[in-house]
């Protein structure tokens, strides 16, 4: 079996955060969802697990952090393109994502971030390998 990875989010309206990361491009896979939460697919072995909080809590003993407030972690995203990182920002300010901030140009890298109805926050971004700079 081929190694993936699971990022379980705690969500206070689970339609429309599974509205919001549609728009950024994420899939639903509904063998894994149900009404206490939604299995979003952004690549074959990358997923997001979008959870009520009653479900979430299921699985910890610590309380949800108020990611608003603070942060609770910061999730990256490759992407093929800067105009895929721009139609991805485009897609999800549009349905109700803020930008916290401007993107950031490293020479190499293109990285703009939005932040979701949570707060939860993600990094979209297009690193062009041939202009890293050598060791």
């Amino acid at each position: 079996m081929a190694k993936q990875i699971f990022i379980n989010l705690a969500v206070t309206d689970l339609q429309k955060s599974m509205a919001f990361y549609t728009a950024l491009g994420f899939t639903n896979n509904p063998q894994f969802s149900d009404d206490t939460g939604k299995c979003m697919v952004w690549c074959e072995s990358i997923y997001v697990m979008l959870l009520t909080h009653e479900k979430f809590l299921s699985f910890t003993a610590k309380p949800i952090a108020d990611t608003k407030s603070n942060i609770a972690g910061l999730f990256s995203l490759s992407t093929e393109s800067v105009d895929e990182v721009n139609s991805i920002m485009t897609n999800g300010l549009n349905a109700g994502g803020i930008e916290p901030s401007e993107m950031k140009d490293y020479g190499f890298m293109q990285m703009r971030t939005i932040e979701d109805f949570d707060g939860h926050t993600w990094e979209f971004f297009y690193m062009d390998m041939s202009k890293i700079p050598a060791e």
